[in-house]
């Protein structure tokens, strides 16, 4: 019988990598759950997903990230998958330059682009022939949106690691990313959920995104063996809108 295949999605106590976790799970996956903060709800997913754990690592942390990748094939005999979903951000108005530190430059750089640049090559040395990465990018990366100056660079840096990867590493891997639009989660503030909803509205679909949006484009993805090099938006159509305000804190 063939074992079950193992999948780390970074980032995934709450929100979108909690949501890719769970459908990974329901899939077959044996899931490695990881967060750099949030201990006790990573573990308290990891016991609700059959033959899960938790790992705790910060990706921008060069020994963490090789750690991460470690413990999972030491505790799961293997790795197939993996979800790069960690992600931060600090909300500033585009047009406020002021306000955007170079503390925030190195800090948003670091776990989204270094720690998944980090976490993708410990991943690859341990997988074999077959393996998948999938980045969680973000409409922003490629349209003047996002949460802050920082963060949508962050996610265009991402795109293109995830062509300039998939081109490195293929056939052995496959290496592709998912960019959500705006997506509602349970730790939306009311505030924000009320920008979004507007946002939403002006989107060709005429909704906010779910978790379950951008998980069933990771499946999606795992299975379907001829793609690669690939940035797919799961926006709702929201970068075709030529004049939208995104809210704050936007995937």
């Amino acid at each position: 019988m063939r074992a079950p295949r193992v999948a780390i999605v970074t980032g995934s106590s709450s929100g979108i990598g909690e949501g890719i976790a769970r459908a990974l799970a329901a899939d077959g996956f044996t899931v490695v759950v990881n967060s750099a903060a949030s201990v006790d709800a990573g573990e308290r997913l990891a016991a609700e997903l059959p033959g899960a754990s938790y790992v705790r690592a910060d990706v921008a942390d060069p020994a963490d990230a090789v750690r991460l990748v470690e413990t999972a094939v030491a505790r799961h005999g293997r790795l197939d998958l993996l979800v790069n979903n960690a992600g931060v951000s600090r909300p500033v108005p585009h047009a406020d330059l002021d306000a955007v530190t170079a503390d925030d430059w190195h800090r948003i750089l670091g776990v989204n682009v270094v720690g998944t640049w980090q976490v993708s090559v410990a991943a690859v040395k341990a997988m074999e022939t077959g393996g998948q990465i999938i980045n969680i990018t973000s409409v922003g990366g490629s349209r003047p949106l996002g949460s802050s100056i920082p963060y949508s660079v962050s996610k265009a840096a991402v795109d293109h690691l995830t062509r300039l990867l998939a081109k490195a590493v293929g056939p052995d891997v496959r290496v592709n990313a998912i960019a959500p639009g705006p997506v509602e989660t349970r730790l939306t503030s009311v505030s924000l959920a009320q920008r979004a909803a507007h946002t939403g509205a002006v989107t060709p679909l005429g909704r906010l995104g779910q978790p379950s949006d951008v998980a069933a484009m990771v499946l999606a993805l795992v299975n379907v063996p001829f793609v690669t090099g690939e940035v797919i938006h799961v926006d709702g159509g929201i970068n075709l809108v030529t004049h939208v305000d995104t809210p704050r804190g936007d995937a």
